[in-house]
């Protein structure tokens, strides 16, 4: 934790498993920017309070809820904006970052924004959740890039400007069946978005957009449903929570529960215990 001053804290971190991205989240009563530039694409949510940055030679007010977007090496500077508090997380993304972002978006060049001030309440909520997915061990890495990838596309596609073409995702359902069978038949690995694009000839961008046309899920969302099903048919069997858990393809017994709660509402040992014979068994076991 970096002390500024005793009433501004902030925290600077390396995103894990991600290159050359690194991460902000600032809480401040008293700080100002003096005029600066990074060599990163920078992309910043207010939280709390707001500010006023001055960039392009005009003045801006950022309120809460405000999702901010600076190019590399644009000069632009930050103060305290009649709020008494100023709160707000931030994504720096160097060269290497934009190179493997545009890799999955299946373009060669980034576009420019000529704006500062995105207004896209949907983006901020994302951009919002993939700062806290960010924050800390990637247990789930593929729920990461996910959102990563999900959130910087629809950022490029709806504003920036002179954007590359980035190729739109199939319409057809065919399209998608390699990919169903990998993931069908691998899902108790640890798969990437780039293992089951290579497997449909689609980038990470595109097999997002067209699982959620096709399923109104997320290809993480998808697989979280299958390995939940694959769960399912182990406990029914008599296998205990954790190697149920841990054989298809669950970081642990925790994220099997929270899975499991979020889908069906009660907990895998409250529904083996439904069930006398196996759920004693599966009870027992986890003891």
């Amino acid at each position: 934790m970096a002390r500024l001053d005793p009433r501004n804290t902030s925290r600077y971190w390396h995103a894990p498993g991600l290159p050359a991205m690194d991460l902000l989240q600032a809480d401040f009563t008293t700080h100002d920017y003096a005029p600066h530039v990074h060599d990163s694409l920078v992309v910043a949510v207010t939280e709390v309070g707001g500010s006023e940055f001055k960039s392009r030679g005009r003045a801006h007010i950022a309120h809460p809820r405000a999702l901010l977007v600076f190019n590399p090496s644009e000069p632009h500077s930050g103060r305290m904006g009649g709020s008494p508090r100023w709160r707000y997380r931030a994504f720096y993304l160097a060269r290497p970052a934009i190179e493997d972002l545009l890799g999955a978006l299946g373009a060669d060049r980034p576009g420019y924004f000529t704006s500062n001030l995105v207004p896209d309440q949907d983006l901020v909520t994302r951009f919002m959740a993939l700062h806290r997915a960010l924050d800390g061990a990637p247990h789930d890495a593929l729920f990461q890039r996910e959102v990563l990838v999900r959130a910087f596309g629809d950022l490029l596609c709806r504003h920036g400007q002179a954007a590359p073409r980035i190729p739109g995702a199939p319409g057809d359902a065919a399209a998608l069946a390699p990919a169903l069978e990998l993931l069908r038949e691998r899902y108790a690995d640890s798969l990437t978005l780039e293992d089951m694009g290579r497997a449909a000839g689609l980038t990470p961008f595109q097999l997002i957009v067209a699982f959620r046309r096709r399923f109104g899920l997320t290809p993480h969302a998808y697989l979280t449903q299958w390995r939940l099903r694959a769960a399912l048919r182990r406990l029914q069997a008599g296998q205990c929570v954790v190697e149920a858990a841990l054989a298809c393809g669950f970081y642990d017994q925790s994220a099997l529960n929270k899975h499991f709660k979020r889908s069906f509402g009660m907990t895998p040992l409250q529904y083996v215990d439904a069930h006398p014979r196996r759920g004693r068994a599966a009870l027992n076991s986890d003891q």
